[in-house]
């Protein structure tokens, strides 16, 4: 590798990681929004049933997606840890792990999401079942991703705040940006929260905490791929550290 090769690495790492938090949005997105909100009827088990089965191509879509999505998050987890290990070494892996154990939790309640699928398919092992016991079981198992889904976001709302005090500090990336992100951590938790306490008033929530979730993500997604770090800045934060 030559010498400008290696000088620009940085640069090189914030444009896949933003590549992939590109993808990450609109997956996460579409799975959620597109997918399991259009599909499944919260306290109607027949009709989420009719759903899921008629449009089961979208349905192992958005699983297919959400799976690759937890993929390239963790590889995000990482290249973030590279960039700003410099800034704080114990924050970055505080925020990478956090990212960690948000793909782990959310990775376990995929299957969920597919257990569903199976459930309504039946087999020789479910024929002591009842098409109306499958089919609540199947709404059963997508409430419970939803609740995972909530607990998966209260780990993902640290990393968010780990990675805004992270970008506030860094001097080669937009403090704006890490009081976005920060601001959009915040947002995850109190939603979270909210669905384990009043899951009614969380509903209410949602389409105005979204809203700073999204900017934050999107903004920072796209400052990563167009713009990347400054590299001047990010040698002259690194100079002499190993």
């Amino acid at each position: 590798m030559s010498e400008s090769s290696v000088a620009r690495w940085p640069q090189h790492y914030a444009r896949l990681c933003g590549v992939f938090y590109l993808y990450i949005i609109v997956a996460g997105i579409f799975a959620e929004l597109f997918v399991r909100t259009k599909l499944v009827i919260p306290a109607d088990a027949g009709a989420t049933a009719r759903n899921i089965l008629a449009h089961e191509s979208l349905f192992r879509l958005g699983f297919s997606g959400e799976i690759l999505h937890l993929s390239f998050d963790v590889m995000v987890a990482v290249i973030l840890y590279a960039l700003l290990r410099r800034v704080d070494r114990s924050i970055a892996l505080l925020a990478a792990f956090m990212r960690l154990a948000c793909d782990l939790i959310l990775a376990v309640a995929s299957m969920s999401h597919f257990a569903a699928l199976k459930l309504l398919h039946g087999g020789s092992s479910l024929e002591a079942f009842s098409a109306e016991q499958l089919h609540s079981l199947a709404l059963w198992v997508m409430n419970l991703h939803a609740d995972a889904y909530a607990i998966s976001l209260v780990f993902f709302g640290f990393a968010c705040l780990a990675l805004g005090h992270l970008l506030y500090h860094s001097g080669f990336l937009p403090k704006l940006l890490g009081l976005l992100l920060a601001l959009a951590g915040l947002c995850y938790l109190f939603t979270s929260f909210a669905q384990f306490l009043d899951p009614p008033f969380a509903q209410t929530l949602f389409p105005v905490f979204f809203i700073p979730c999204f900017v934050g993500e999107l903004a920072f997604a796209f400052w990563m791929l167009l713009k990347g770090v400054d590299l001047a800045k990010w040698r002259e934060r690194t100079l002499g550290l190993d």
